[in-house]
């Protein structure tokens, strides 16, 4: 689609220098991310909000998260292909590189039940994301024994907690068409293609 013919964002995303109140939310999400996503430029209209998103997000992603956070962007990424939405399949995929997923086994992400490349634990913390982006949630009783299995109560919380968030984002940006930032729309068309993904109303 040619940039004069894309159409115009439903909100647009403003400069991080309209709010500079939250420049520490930015400059964490910055040092984090490599940039500042549109969803919080967006976001940032509400400066509450802003500070309570990026405090979860925090918590999320912390260094000392008991979940390997690698494993959470494969988790965000399942969930949010889950709930269908293609702003955040873009962004965890190029999230889980940039974390130093190999690309063979992020292009086996929706194989995972078979796959030598995933672990009986990563494969029921896949199995309840995928269940729990759909609506209406789809997690059963046997899926959480399963989890537990594997994983403490602690490390279930953040599993959970991954997929909750990403429940939030994905609506999020779903709603508002988030326009796509050069690179994670650069990693979708280059490594998502071929799985059926295009950036769809998020190209603006």
């Amino acid at each position: 689609m040619d940039q004069r013919t894309r159409p115009a964002p439903r909100l647009a995303p403003l400069p991080p220098e309209h709010s500079p109140d939250l420049k520490e939310q930015f400059d964490a999400t910055q040092k984090r991310m490599g940039f500042v996503p549109n969803s919080m430029l967006i976001m940032q209209r509400d400066a509450k909000l802003t500070r309570a998103y990026a405090a979860l997000s925090g918590a999320i992603w912390s260094a000392d998260s008991k979940v390997d956070l690698k494993l959470k962007r494969l988790i965000s990424h399942v969930a949010s292909r889950s709930a269908g939405c293609r702003y955040c399949m873009a962004h965890t995929a190029e999230g889980a590189s940039k974390l130093g997923v190999e690309q063979q086994k992020l292009d086996e992400v929706w194989n995972y039940q078979t796959s030598p490349l995933y672990t009986p634990a990563e494969r029921a913390a896949l199995d309840v994301a995928v269940a729990a982006g759909c609506v209406p949630n789809a997690v059963t009783d046997d899926m959480f024994l399963e989890l537990r299995k594997h994983w403490s109560d602690e490390q279930v919380v953040e599993i959970v907690g991954v997929i909750a968030m990403f429940g939030f984002l994905n609506r999020w940006n779903d709603t508002f068409a988030t326009p796509l930032e050069d690179e994670p729309l650069h990693f979708g068309e280059t490594h998502l293609a071929s799985q059926g993904w295009d950036a769809g109303k998020h190209l603006r």
